[in-house]
């Protein structure tokens, strides 16, 4: 997100942006991981507040943010790992972005905030969703109605933040944890992604037949062929994430 003069607000412009880029990486089979962050030491401050001073009846409220929500699901569903790189201020709708995505890496910079309360207003972009999945329904209720902000240790020890980083090593983190993913099945993580997506509004016996057609299709592909060759053979697997930490902790 690259509009630091309004510290990433999302205009009308930028969430078109985000939508079309969406559509193209998810089509896209050479793009593995997706790292979502913004400019000039602003994650996003949420919706651009210049736009509510405008006169709108609420059947045109309703369109503004149910045309918001849209994309999101292509989002949160994106059939590859969303890590979103905080640094600053997540906001609002911002905060609710990076909620948005599979993991968060915060700066010791980064703060979050459901900022709505403070203008009368409930949070949108899917955060009473996605927030108390994450941090429990009581949990959730507090940070929604209090609107405080969460630096991010506190916000690290909710479950909101996967890892906290130094502002000039957070970038390097996320590239990172992207590029441990170059080598893994985007079919298994998609399928898997999904899956676990639905898990608070499916029963067990759900879960179960999803999980049964997910495993169909996986023994199908070509990489899970090679990686049983691979394992047969006693060759070096496709994706290892123990000997990655392994290689990372020696260097």
């Amino acid at each position: 997100m690259n509009r630091p003069e309004a510290r990433n607000a999302l205009d009308v412009p930028m969430r078109q942006e985000l939508a079309d880029l969406i559509a193209e990486i998810r089509d896209d089979d050479r793009v593995k991981a997706v790292i979502l962050t913004g400019a000039g030491g602003v994650f996003c401050a949420g919706g651009d507040l210049r736009g509510l001073k405008e006169k709108r009846t609420s059947a045109q409220s309703y369109k503004r943010i149910a045309d918001l929500h849209v994309w999101l699901p292509s989002l949160v569903n994106l059939e590859k790992p969303v890590i979103a790189a905080v640094d600053g201020p997540a906001f609002g709708g911002g905060m609710n972005l990076a909620l948005a995505a599979d993991f968060v890496l915060a700066s010791d910079n980064a703060r979050f905030c459901q900022v709505f309360g403070r203008i009368g207003l409930v949070p949108d972009l899917a955060g009473m969703s996605l927030l108390p999945r994450l941090v429990g329904l009581q949990r959730a209720k507090e940070l929604v109605f209090s609107g405080r902000t969460l630096r991010p240790d506190e916000a690290k020890e909710m479950g909101i933040v996967h890892s906290v980083h130094a502002p000039d090593q957070l970038q390097d983190a996320a590239f990172a944890l992207a590029r441990r993913f170059c080598n893994a099945s985007t079919l298994a993580i998609g399928l898997a992604k999904n899956i676990l997506n639905q898990s608070f509004n499916l029963d067990q016996r759900a879960m179960a037949e999803l999980e049964a057609m997910a495993q169909a299709l996986c023994m199908d592909s070509t990489y899970h062929k090679e990686a049983v060759q691979r394992f047969l053979d006693k060759e070096p697997a496709l994706f290892d994430w123990d000997s990655m930490d392994k290689k990372e902790a020696a260097t």
